[in-house]
């Protein structure tokens, strides 16, 4: 569905074509960008507050900077829906996060104005120092480069040390610290508090209101001018605010807070910061949702909220009268707090994702118990490790593709002194619309090669229920429990627990010709394949692998005794995952067999609908089932492996 642009922005491009208005038009234009945003996302879906809350921000830029030579880089890139449909993406817009369509995030592949692909948090400073150092290299002194970060992902410990080091550099580099108090959930923290300290001086607010533009009058008098200027203004800063200003401190030129939803004062601002040299940092005070009522007031809601309609705010859910079953998250959240309330050893861990991984439920009901410790993977697993070596048992959900942040932490300060960490890995698998930027495709081949671990995933709810309940019990090491995005397939889901023996599969369904070997949810699919399959006469096996590390060799043995044809299917990448175990296996032993493996290939998944990508990469019920017909009408063969 297309949705018609207003007066002013549907003549607008490219930034070229914005630069050509009068300033005076920019409010306008701000309007109709952001209604254009409420228009699509309404109807299409995708993030949505984030991007209102820049608007103003962005198209200050875009009129500013002489993009795309001048480089902007959005931290994560929620929030650039406003500069997709200002660089030459408004006619496609509406194909945003759909198969084949537009990246939800910004996408070197997908446009020049995107200077650096994103996605993950707390990357924007160094990309931006990196570009700045090598412009400065090449000799192209007047090029821009800017990293817009929010307060959230300023958290993460990578954006600090790229401030670090920006700070020795005197490159070209300003960071826009797009400060809302939000990332998806409220952000927490003592950066939080010391941002609001600045943000309610009120003596320090009113000094600051001209300081920018007499600096840049004043750094255009020459060197010495300048520099009594700055020692001045640190000076009268460290009093108004009582103590020495943290970016200061990393030798940043400091400017704001500023009102980030005035478009003329960002402009004015921005092009003075243009003529002051050395890495600045201009705080910029926004609203999450600014300009649609519902979603500055509930933030979280509206950060993805789905399809809604954008008059009465409605959120569109697909009706059913049959009931459904849960979604994983809260499996693991309520079982979570279930566990908690029978043993007082269990804590909560997650990094800024407490609605997301559904450890909000325990942070509600035990606050003294589940944390929220921000944007930082490193130090959520560090930290967790911190209370594992205290006796305790904490639960560290952090979802698979960001796990990979801290993968060091796993090993050096988990794995190697064996302590009971469990590690909840949310959004395993191919996740959807978010695309190859949050897969979790790669943790099942980057955790089973690290001695001390303990690998499992679900097959379903009771299953997660089980797996937790497991890995709670006494010295049972670090552990590992991944499960992906979205919902299960039992609608009786809350059992009595029982303990399951560590490295033990199940066989569900016995046969003959082929053995089927899944692990997690995916094994549902083969379920599904096996009831059209037998309808035809096909009788394959299916054994639920229930742990990647330890294998479980006894169930091993008796497929590879029993079957000379196996297909492995896994959510998870091939090189390294599941299937590769089991032919290390098969080779240790000297089995001969043909196995094909099911699952991600050696490639970058491109973004979809669950389903979607499983058809494409081939490994969903209808792969299966063309597999095991293969395999039930071929005739014995030497082995083969594929």
């Amino acid at each position: 569905m297309q949705v018609e642009a207003g007066a002013l922005l549907q003549n607008i491009i490219y930034p070229s074509d914005l630069r050509q208005l009068k300033e005076s038009d920019l409010e306008e234009v701000c309007k109709e960008l952001r209604q254009y945003i409420i228009d699509v996302v309404s109807v299409n879906g995708g993030h949505f507050a984030a991007s209102l809350g820049v608007v103003e921000l962005t198209v200050a830029l875009h009129y500013v900077l002489n993009t795309p030579y001048d480089q902007i880089i959005f931290d994560v890139g929620h929030q650039a829906y406003g500069h997709k449909i200002l660089t030459g993406r408004r006619e496609t817009f509406h194909t945003n996060r759909i198969i084949g369509g537009l990246s939800g995030f910004p996408k070197r592949s997908e446009s020049e104005y995107d200077s650096f692909g994103v996605g993950h948090s707390s990357t924007s400073i160094s990309a931006a120092l990196g570009m700045a150092v090598a412009s400065e290299y090449k000799g192209e002194t007047d090029r821009q480069h800017v990293a817009v970060i929010g307060d959230g992902a300023l958290t993460g410990g990578m954006a600090f040390e790229a401030l670090n080091h920006a700070g020795i550099e005197k490159s070209n580099l300003l960071v826009i610290l797009n400060d809302n108090c939000m990332s998806i959930d409220p952000n927490v923290g003592a950066l939080k508090e010391y941002l609001t300290s600045i943000t309610t001086s009120k003596s320090y607010n009113k000094f600051r209101d001209d300081l920018i533009s007499v600096l840049a009058k004043i750094s255009k008098n020459g060197p010495d001018a300048y520099g009594w200027a700055k020692k001045l203004e640190q000076s009268i800063k460290g009093t108004l605010l009582k103590n020495a200003n943290l970016f200061e401190s990393l030798n940043f030129r400091y400017f704001g807070p500023v009102d980030g939803h005035d478009v003329n004062k960002l402009v004015k601002t921005i092009e003075d910061l243009k003529h002051i040299p050395g890495p600045k940092l201009l705080h910029a005070v926004t609203v999450k949702g600014k300009g649609y009522a519902l979603a500055e007031k509930d933030q979280t809601k509206w950060h993805a909220p789905g399809l809604f309609d954008k008059i009465t705010g409605e959120i569109k859910k697909s009706s059913s009268d049959k009931p459904k079953p849960p979604k994983y998250q809260d499996v693991f959240g309520y079982t979570l707090v279930e566990l908690a309330e029978v043993n007082p050893k269990i804590m909560g861990v997650t990094p800024a994702m407490p609605s997301g991984s559904s450890m909000n439920i325990m942070m509600k009901e035990m606050p003294t118990r589940a944390f929220d410790v921000g944007i930082a993977e490193q130090h959520a697993v560090t930290f967790s490790a911190g209370i594992a070596a205290q006796g305790l048992v904490p639960f560290c959900n952090i979802y698979s593709t960001f796990m990979q942040r801290a993968y060091d932490q796993v090993i050096h300060d988990v794995a190697l002194q064996k302590l009971n960490v469990v590690f909840c890995l949310d959004r395993a698998g191919l996740v959807g619309a978010d695309g190859p930027t949050h897969h979790g495709a790669y943790d099942i081949a980057y955790m089973r090669c690290v001695p001390n671990l303990i690998v499992s995933s679900p097959m379903n709810e009771e299953e997660l229920r089980n797996l937790m309940y497991t890995s709670q019990l006494e010295d049972k090491g670090p552990f590992v429990i991944r499960y992906p995005r979205g919902s299960g397939v039992m609608l009786d889901w809350k059992r009595p627990f029982k303990e399951i023996r560590i490295g033990k599969g199940r066989k569900l369904v016995d046969g003959e010709e082929v053995a089927l070997l899944t692990f997690g949810h995916i094994g549902n699919e083969a379920t599904k394949a096996l009831s059209i399959l037998n309808s035809e006469g096909i009788h394959p096996a299916h054994y639920d692998l229930r742990f990647a590390k330890p294998l479980d060799e006894e169930l091993l043995h008796e497929v590879f005794q029993k079957f000379s044809k196996v297909i492995t299917v896994e959510d998870g990448c091939l090189p390294g995952g599941v299937g590769s175990a089991v032919i290390e296996f098969m080779s240790d032993y000297n089995y001969r067999a043909q196995v094909k493996r099911l699952g991600i290939p050696d490639s970058i998944v491109e973004h979809g609908e669950q389903s979607e990508l499983w058809d494409i990469c081939h490994y969903d019920a209808k792969a299966i089932i063309e597999e095991c017909r293969k395999m039930a009408k071929a005739m014995p063969t030497d082995a083969m492996v594929s």
